[in-house]
């Protein structure tokens, strides 16, 4: 397995694995996500050129992209908090053929690296409770609760 940035040449493939990711949000919580994808090719074309947003993929030995993880670097200097730099977590996918092989795993320790090379505090990322197998994942990895978000549905 290579993990590497993203390049042109894997937009299709991030794009049927986004809409994995939407199908699965879809049918949880089709109150709030309908089916279109989160990024459209243009967007993606631009996002995996912004160093502030890296994307890596993991390819298998044909260079067949497996699944991405989305990051981006945030600098926190709002008064209330001591400043520091967080890697968000944007999106991690891996293709639903091939889970349960660690590229998820080897995804998230590869964005690692990368927050420490650029000297970040913490990782976050979201969770949708609807996503117990992905809490579960992240909870293995050595996440913890950083803060609960909460919601009344009232339509």
């Amino acid at each position: 397995m290579n993990i590497r940035r993203a390049e042109e040449k894997d937009i299709a493939a991030v794009q049927r694995l986004l809409t994995q990711v939407v199908n699965l949000h879809h049918a949880g919580r089709p109150d709030l996500f309908g089916n279109a994808t989160k990024y459209s090719a243009e967007e993606l074309r631009e996002l995996f050129r912004d160093d502030s947003r890296p994307v890596f993929v993991a390819a298998d030995e044909t260079d067949e992209t497996m699944g991405y993880i989305f990051c981006a670097l945030q600098q926190n200097d709002a008064r209330h908090f001591t400043p520091h730099k967080t890697l968000y977590i944007d999106d991690l996918c891996i293709d639903e053929r091939m889970r349960g092989q660690r590229i998820g795993q080897a995804l998230y320790e590869h964005a690692r690296a990368f927050a420490l090379r650029e000297g970040c505090h913490n990782i976050t990322l979201h969770v949708w409770a609807l996503n117990a197998d992905a809490e579960a994942f992240y909870r293995h990895l050595g996440m913890e609760t950083q803060y609960t978000s909460l919601e009344e549905v009232l339509s």
